[in-house]
């Protein structure tokens, strides 16, 4: 059965550049990891214009540190600024995180941590957090979307709901959410909730219209902990959840992440295929 795959999309990663690139598939877009492109030249950036020319782009970043109290790094805002000109992308984004702090024994050196560190859910945070996208946003040019997180542990200071923490972020600097479905089941899994009714509570208390992308990602379970590793098929619970959240988001753009044992295009596609048949479904449901 064809299904419709323009509000569907799958990352673009490099064992899959000349498959994709070669047969077109009918996505709705595909999205990059944004600090994979930051140089001047060299082949990748070459593929990403390629790319550019028959598919909507959307940049997913993973470093620029948006919680960071040290504030951002400029070289890596530029870059991207640069970036985000050369490609015209239909959506950028990153995460509700962490990863440069001073560090005391380098006298007060920043570091830059190779992780998503989670922030906490407090005034004090969220005030850090609107300061830092609205600079991102002023030098861009451009609202961006801000990710949540799938995170292993929480700070003993939170005090603001998570989704209430989002909708304010959105009110006070004109952002939006990306919406990332399997990061809540995980979190559910790992603090012992029934993942579908937790995560499904979650969406249900997010302002509908600032959720601008939806991820969907395969998890897997290290050592009692679940973790979001990207490395394998979309759970059923992520599914429930994703039509739960598209009768109330709407047919809002998804995306199929697959980033660690990266498999056959095809692989990919029977997933993308898969929400947009859940998308259909969601719809059907909510005339």
């Amino acid at each position: 059965m064809e299904v419709d795959l323009q509000h569907v999309g799958v990352g673009l990663r490099q064992p899959h550049y000349q498959a994709l690139l070669g047969s077109r598939p009918a996505l709705g877009f595909l999205e990059v990891h944004s600090e994979n492109f930051f140089a001047d030249g060299g082949a990748a950036l070459a593929v990403l214009h390629e790319a550019r020319e028959h598919y909507p782009i959307s940049l997913h970043g993973v470093g620029l540190s948006l919680g960071s109290a040290i504030g951002l790094d400029d070289w890596h805002l530029d870059r991207l600024a640069r970036l985000v000109e050369r490609i015209a992308p239909v959506r950028v984004s990153d995460h509700a995180s962490f990863a440069r702090a001073p560090r005391e024994r380098d006298h007060g050196r920043v570091v830059h941590l190779n992780d998503l560190l989670p922030i906490a859910f407090t005034p004090a945070s969220l005030d850090i957090l609107v300061d830092n996208v609205s600079r991102v946003q002023e030098r861009l040019k451009r609202p961006i979307l801000v990710e949540n997180l799938s995170a292993y542990l929480r700070w003993c200071d939170d005090t603001v709901p998570e989704p209430a923490f989002f909708n304010a972020l959105a009110a006070r600097s004109g952002c939006g959410l990306l919406l990332d479905v399997n990061n809540l089941v995980v979190n559910a899994l790992n603090d012992g909730q029934e993942p579908v009714a937790s995560a499904c509570a979650w969406i249900d208390a997010i302002e509908p219209g600032i959720v601008g992308e939806v991820h969907l990602a395969g998890h897997a379970e290290l050592d009692g902990i679940v973790i979001d590793d990207h490395g394998s098929r979309v759970h059923q619970p992520v599914w429930q959840v994703y039509a739960h959240a598209l009768r109330r988001l709407g047919a809002v753009p998804s995306l199929i992440e697959w980033d660690t044992d990266v498999p056959a295009l095809e692989v990919l596609l029977e997933e993308a295929r898969q929400a947009a048949c859940v998308q259909a479904g969601a719809m059907e449901i909510s005339r």
